[in-house]
């Protein structure tokens, strides 16, 4: 058995795949959606991890055996039990490479049994039995016989290796392909998180307006992984997000933030116990945590995306704690990535919550200490008494910011980018004379005071004035008053358990 060839990094799944060939196990179970992945990674195993090249057999109910040359056996294998046989009985070394499988396993006793036999007749004799399918099915009686392996999305070796394939195939046809390293880089982020069909359909799209590959297309390439994260329906891919200079205030969570984009950048040269791992954001509702964590992605320049805990509760994904892990394999899966998880306290409770809820807990507490480094996660929080102490501790997020009501010079910094995002420029209005009218207000009660007045001032076929802004604003109620004493519980209860995200007036 000899080791794969150096050159280009090798692929996790590749390195998986050589270590059980290496071990001599006869058989294997890969379960994987990517029928065609594991053919290619068959193929190379044949070609590389033995003295010399041998045949790759592949079965399927629908063609019986072939050789990778299109070779029948001389019979008729579409049948299992004949195809059995004919492994059984094969001289020399060979891989042999069985499509969903699973299914004759299920229906035949018989098809079990000779496949024991097939293990007692390969085994030390370099023949080697793979069994591919997309779901898993081992019957008891194979249990200690089968080495299993799940093979995840394909990893960044993988897909650059399909990406340098691909661009040489584009220039071979008459096309042009960027191949400098730092397209190199960003067209493999683009694309992690996807099987090889989906970056192959990522690649075409891209090419669909020419037969140039490179910057340009990243955007083309990111739609599709959009597309892909989507349909997960657990994972949604947020492209609405803000900018760090058009959050209203909130300076010491910025200067935090801005300090930690260093360290995530560097996060591969630099120890994993200095890489950011995340931030809870918790406050008054309305005062701009949700638009705090988009911020964040466009900091540390990374795509956004929201976990769903309301889909994951609903059952149509599957048992819950099993989707949610899912959701968050996935996400280590397109790392790097910032990771949200809204209003965390509704989904993610306690340990001692019974069933699901305490399982979700328990496994999320270990994902945040073992994930990757290029996640970055996002939590926010509004019902503060229902997070546990375990969640909110230190280790677990590397810090805990609480987003109070504005003070004066934050409520004048929102007027002004809420009228300066509708075409606005505040600095004829005077509105430094709302600051005692606005006394209290959310940042969501002071873009509802312009959009307000914007209304009215369009209706009217004129500008905004000060008139409108202040008639506008005669009319609301703020939630302070309206929830007094839940806010005023709020801020007490944050005032020595979380680190202001404001400079206190």
């Amino acid at each position: 058995m000899q080791t794969a060839s150096s050159g280009s990094p090798e692929s996790s799944s590749s390195k998986q795949l050589r270590a059980l060939f290496a071990s001599g196990r006869p058989l294997l179970y890969i379960m994987s959606p990517e029928e065609q992945r594991v053919g290619r990674l068959l193929r190379e195993a044949a070609r590389h991890y033995f003295q010399k090249p041998v045949p790759l057999w592949t079965w399927s109910m629908t063609k019986g055996l072939e050789c990778g040359d299109d070779t029948p056996p001389g019979e008729d294998t579409s049948d299992a039990r004949t195809a059995l046989d004919f492994i059984a009985n094969f001289k020399g070394p060979a891989v042999f490479h069985l499509k969903d499988f699973h299914e004759p396993l299920r229906e035949a006793a018989g098809i079990r049994r000779r496949l024991r036999d097939v293990y007692e007749l390969c085994r030390d004799h370099g023949r080697f039995v793979v069994i591919s399918s997309p779901v898993r099915y081992i019957p008891d009686e194979l249990e200690h016989d089968i080495a299993f392996v799940e093979f995840s999305v394909p990893d960044v070796a993988e897909i650059r290796a399909f990406l340098e394939e691909r661009a040489a195939a584009i220039t071979a046809s008459g096309g042009t392909v960027d191949i400098s390293e730092a397209t190199l880089v960003l067209m493999t982020r683009a694309l992690q998180g996807l099987t090889l069909d989906e970056a192959g359909f990522a690649v075409r799209r891209a090419l669909a307006d020419g037969k140039n590959l490179g910057l340009p297309s990243i955007p083309a390439l990111f739609d599709e992984k959009r597309l892909s994260v989507n349909r997960t329906g657990t994972i949604e891919c947020i492209t609405d997000g803000g900018q760090l200079n058009r959050v209203g205030g909130l300076e010491m969570m910025k200067k935090w933030l801005l300090e930690r984009r260093a360290l995530f950048q560097a996060r591969d040269s630099i120890g994993v116990e200095m890489v950011p791992k995340g931030v809870m954001v918790m406050g008054v509702s309305g005062c701009g945590k949700s638009l705090s964590v988009k911020a964040i992605a466009d900091c540390f320049q990374l795509p956004l995306y929201r976990i769903d805990t309301a889909e994951i509760f609903s059952g149509r994904h599957g048992p819950p704690e099993w989707a949610f892990a899912k959701a968050c394999r996935m996400m280590e899966a397109i790392a790097p990535a910032v990771v949200w998880f809204d209003e965390i306290e509704l989904g993610i409770t306690s340990a001692v919550s019974s069933g699901e809820q305490g399982r979700i807990f328990a496994f999320f507490m270990t994902w945040m200490q073992e994930k990757v480094r290029g996640l970055f996660v996002a939590a926010t929080a509004n019902r503060i008494d229902l997070l546990p102490a375990e969640m909110i501790r230190k280790g677990r997020f590397d810090e805990v910011f609480f987003v109070d009501l504005p003070h004066n010079d934050e409520r004048l910094e929102i007027f002004r980018i809420h009228l300066l995002r509708r075409g606005t420029d505040s600095s004829g209005l005077g509105i430094e004379r709302l600051v005692g009218l606005t006394e209290g207000w959310t940042g969501a009660e002071v873009e509802q005071c312009v959009v307000s007045a914007m209304t009215t001032a369009m209706l009217a076929n004129r500008a905004v004035t000060f008139d409108d802004l202040l008639r506008s604003a005669a009319r609301i109620i703020p939630l302070s008053k309206t929830m007094k004493e839940k806010v005023d519980q709020l801020r007490d209860w944050a005032r020595e358990r979380a680190a202001p995200a404001s400079l206190r007036e």
